[in-house]
């Protein structure tokens, strides 16, 4: 099985999927790439088990069809430092080993029977949904930074996806802090929901362009999805997702409605005085004044910082801790927003003001932290 490929194309092909190996691997075949030839065209395949990766490039030319595991690493580092040219690759399928052949030199390493690579399942009974990259790498990128970390939890490690005929939604809560985003200029036909785990979710984020349309294909444990000449297979969190309709209070008579940049700003300041481990600072609301202190008892820090808001409620005083708030803020892209809470033991949530777009629904709920008095 020989051929001919661009160093810098397949450079390119490789790093878009090399995000899958993992350092600690159970199956060492996994620390390499599979390559088949079919009909000159070259599929390139990266696996951790959970999750397949597989992209497809023309190749300059090649002679027989085949395939064959080369080290990811070694191929990577040598590629990384080639200039762009054609690179012959020359493999013998009896020892499994791969020379390539450069312009000023060849190198030499040793991979392994590509027929032991894992194979991908098949997607049976599935149902599926077409989103364009845009939208998908939005709501990946509003959601995935609240997701928990709890491996006694799995379930809310992932991001949770709710198609049905009206909208689509994704939702990500770690019981601390939650984001719900929706759209409603996407569909699908029949009503469905998975949990997505987040390091394919990581994966989707740094390849999707944004102007490709993605088609997800999913069934009872896995999902697809293919888009450019990326194709991705995961296997889903299994489990059920918590009622998270359930915890977002409905009457919130009290609202806040501020710049976006002056109020992250302070927060970021305020909280360097913030006691390192509950983060908290407090939210002092009366008339249209908004105070923000934080202070950490054992070190006699504290800060107070004043802002003008436009606030509609009754006089109230509310913690948080600084880092989720911040963490919103900065996912948030409008000039102003709306914190919107009904008491001090009570969730509070934060969405835009004003909505750039009429399609596009998003919601953050924080959870309160008692203030010590």
């Amino acid at each position: 099985m020989n051929f001919i490929a661009s160093s810098t194309a397949l450079l390119k092909h490789l790093q878009s999927i090399s995000g899958v190996l993992s350092t600690s691997n159970s199956l060492p075949i996994l620390d390499n790439f599979l390559f088949e030839i079919h009909d000159s065209q070259l599929t390139i395949s990266a696996s951790d088990l959970e999750t397949t990766m597989r992209t497809t490039m023309e190749l300059i030319e090649a002679n027989e069809a085949g395939k064959l595991a080369i080290p990811a690493k070694l191929l990577l580092d040598v590629l990384k430092n080639l200039p762009d040219q054609p690179c012959t690759f020359i493999c013998d399928m009896k020892n499994y080993s791969v020379e390539i052949k450069y312009d000023n030199g060849k190198s030499k390493m040793v991979g392994q029977n590509g027929d032991e690579f894992p194979r991908v399942p098949a997607i049976e009974n599935s149902n599926s949904v077409k989103i364009s990259g845009d939208i998908l790498s939005n709501a990946i990128n509003k959601t995935i930074f609240a997701t928990g970390s709890d491996d006694l939890r799995p379930v809310m490690s992932g991001v949770f996806c709710q198609f049905s005929p009206q909208d689509i939604t994704f939702v990500a809560t770690d019981a601390h802090k939650l984001v719900r985003y929706r759209r409603t200029d996407s569909e699908a036909t029949g009503s469905s929901s998975f949990i997505l785990p987040k390091k394919p979710l990581n994966l989707l984020k740094s390849n999707l362009k944004g102007e490709e349309e993605v088609l997800v294909e999913y069934n009872e444990s896995n999902a697809v999805f293919t888009f450019n000449d990326i194709v991705l297979i995961c296997r889903l969190i299994d489990g059920k997702y918590p009622n998270y309709e359930a915890v977002i209070p409905k009457e919130n008579p009290n609202v806040l409605v501020i710049d976006r940049t002056q109020f992250l700003s302070s927060i970021r300041r305020v909280s360097i005085f913030a006691n390192k481990t509950t983060h908290q600072i407090k939210l002092k609301l009366a008339g249209s004044e908004l105070s923000l202190s934080a202070e950490d008892v054992d070190f006699s820090n504290e800060a107070n910082e004043r802002l003008t808001c436009n606030y509609d409620g009754d006089d109230m005083e509310i913690g948080f801790n600084s880092r989720f708030l911040m963490e919103m803020l900065n996912n948030l892209d409008t000039a102003e927003v709306k914190l919107e809470m009904s008491e001090s033991n009570r969730a509070g949530l934060l969405m835009p003001a004003v909505k750039d777009n009429e399609n596009e629904d998003i919601l953050m709920l924080v959870m309160p932290v008692m203030l010590n008095r």
